[in-house]
């Protein structure tokens, strides 16, 4: 099992896989704040989730951010709390992608902030998969880091 994390200032985004990691879907939508990551952390953990793919917003032109250095903290701290691998992801184009595919269903601008963030993990995490079937993650993940109990 794979989970799909969106960092965001406001809301986290989770989503997940099933067991074999052909398909991901919405789990939860947590509020960004000191509990965050542990809660994050603690959804990981019920679904007992080998990886974890959170997504690092780059700019158009690869560079990263304020949001990038956000969402490298949350995913650091992430990875101290479960022993599932924890892997920075590129999502320069997730949250506008989850909002074409909800405005696409028929989902309001004011419908769609309270499932965006999930709807945008489940992107992360689908990309992570369909990737990871292609034996190409290297090229999309920019790094790996050590989860909790790891020395290296």
């Amino acid at each position: 099992m794979r989970v799909g994390v969106d960092v965001g200032t406001v809301r986290v985004g989770v989503a997940a896989s099933d067991p074999d990691g052909l398909m991901a879907f919405p789990v939860a939508t947590v509020t960004r704040s000191p509990k965050a990551v542990q809660e994050v952390a603690d959804l990981v953990a019920e679904r007992e989730a080998t990886e974890v793919f959170v997504g690092l917003p780059r700019t158009l032109k690869g560079r990263e951010g304020t949001s990038a250095t956000d969402a490298r903290g949350f995913a650091a701290q992430l990875a101290e709390l479960t022993p599932a691998t924890v892997r920075l992801i590129d999502e320069r184009f997730s949250t506008a992608s989850a909002s074409r595919q909800m405005s696409a269903a028929g989902r309001s601008a004011k419908a769609q902030r309270q499932v965006i963030d999930q709807a945008a993990a489940v992107v992360i995490l689908e990309t992570a998969l369909e990737v990871q079937k292609r034996d190409n993650l290297g090229a999309v993940t920019t790094e790996v880091l050590p989860s909790k109990g790891n020395d290296d």
